[in-house]
Order: structure tokens, then C-alpha cells, then sequence
């Protein structure tokens, strides 16, 4: 876990869950930048860690709707994929296709060598 070396978010027990306040500091914005390989620096970092602030203000908000009895949402609607028949059909002809290749060779594309041996 993240917080292992360092002081971990408080939390406190609301409605049988556990709802924690989490700070976002520099130290996190650090490790989320590393973690995903961005690069942050003075005024932008700033911004990022504000954005992530944001985003746990919204996800604690979301905490105080109330949601018992209310079924849980597993597709967004009740519609089922209408799926057309897979039928191999042609849509462009070999000569079409290699009209505007650079190189060709009768049917096919030349393109340079790519593995040696």
C-alpha cells in the first residue's frame, strides 16, 4: 500500500462504511506522476494536485446520496447489442488497393526489409 511509510488518510465510521479524508499532498502528485510516467513541475503540479482535490471533494459528496434500496447500475440502459451478420463481402478490388502503394509487386505491397538474418 501506498501509505505504508506514511501517515494514512484519517477515516471515520458513517453508515456502516468508511469514509476517508484523504489530503492530497505533493508527495502523492509525485508518486501518481512516477506510477504513470508525467512529469510535473511548480505551477502545473499545482494544478494537478488541486484537480485531484477535486475529484475526492466530488467522490466524498457522492457518499452523502443516499443509496439504500436502490438497485445497482450494471449497464447503463436495458438495450441488447443488435449485432449484424458477419458476411465477407467485397468492398475493393486488389487493383483498387494497390493504386496508390509506392512499390507493388503484381497482388501484393513491397515494403522495405524489416528482420535481417
Amino acid at each position: 500500500m501506498f501509505f505504508r511509510d506514511r501517515e494514512a488518510p484519517v477515516c471515520q465510521a458513517v453508515k456502516k462504511t468508511y469514509l476517508c479524508i484523504m489530503k492530497i499532498t505533493e508527495e502523492i502528485v509525485q508518486h501518481i506522476a512516477h506510477l504513470s510516467r508525467l512529469e510535473f513541475e511548480g505551477e502545473e503540479k499545482e494544478q494537478i494536485r488541486q484537480d485531484m482535490d477535486q475529484i475526492i471533494s466530488f467522490m466524498e459528496k457522492l457518499r452523502e446520496v443516499e443509496t439504500d434500496g436502490v438497485e445497482s447500475l450494471i449497464h447503463m440502459t436495458n438495450e441488447v447489442n443488435k449485432l449484424r451478420e458477419d458476411v465477407a463481402k467485397q468492398t475493393i478490388t486488389k487493383e483498387e488497393a494497390l493504386i496508390n502503394a509506392p512499390k507493388k509487386d503484381s497482388d501484393y505491397f513491397r515494403i522495405p526489409k524489416v528482420l535481417s538474418k
